[in-house]
């Protein structure tokens, strides 16, 4: 018994130097970005059905985010493509043709907003953001409590470049609650993967 409780005591101390005295946030980074690759949870479709020459890894049922087992695909305008797994994830692509450095304007965009939101990146890469976004609030002590509501958010935004042809992929505006990050994880898988289709 005092093996084992050394062994415990050892195995517990061997953790916590392992993590090297970081932080959570970094630890949390280090999580998302070296769970990038895993797709057992993903099913991969083709989008050349749908006038786009590109495949994508998409959640599936296995997935435990209500994701049906066959992805929607809405492809009603030509620059334009949404695809639904489930009820919360959806994916927005949009075709800009040759214009590109679309992620940094977005960033641009992010850093202009900065009176009123608190931006924080989870994931930072040349073609891939996923950031929280925390809304700053500033009221006065008179008032009403809902002023003092954690207004949280995760989003998710990437930039790819298919035959010249440079392509934004984003969730949802409203983006996801706290307890729905693991939908905006999974997105970012899914924009990581979306490649030229192979024939």
């Amino acid at each position: 018994m005092k093996n084992f409780a050394l062994f415990s005591l050892m195995f517990i101390l061997f953790i916590i130097s392992s993590c090297g005295g970081k932080d959570p946030e970094t630890l949390n980074k280090q999580m998302i970005t070296s769970n990038m690759n895993d797709y057992t949870e993903f099913q991969l479709i083709t989008l050349d059905k749908h006038e786009l020459n590109a495949q994508i890894m998409i959640p599936d049922a296995s997935a435990n985010i209500g994701a049906s087992t066959k992805p929607e695909i809405e492809h009603n305008d030509s620059f334009l493509w949404k695809i639904t797994a489930g009820t919360k994830f959806e994916l927005h692509i949009e075709d800009f043709g040759d214009y590109k450095d679309r992620m940094v304007n977005k960033k641009k965009e992010l850093s202009e907003q900065n009176k009123f939101f608190q931006i924080k990146y989870l994931i930072d890469e040349p073609q891939l953001i996923l950031y929280e976004r925390k809304l700053i609030v500033k009221g006065d002590k008179n008032a009403s409590p809902e002023v003092g509501v954690d207004h949280t958010t995760y989003h998710v935004y990437g930039e790819k470049i298919l035959d010249g042809i440079t392509y934004e992929l984003r969730s949802r505006d409203q983006g996801f609650t706290a307890n729905q990050k693991n939908i905006a994880e999974m997105m970012a898988k899914a924009i990581k993967s979306f490649n030229q289709l192979i024939k």
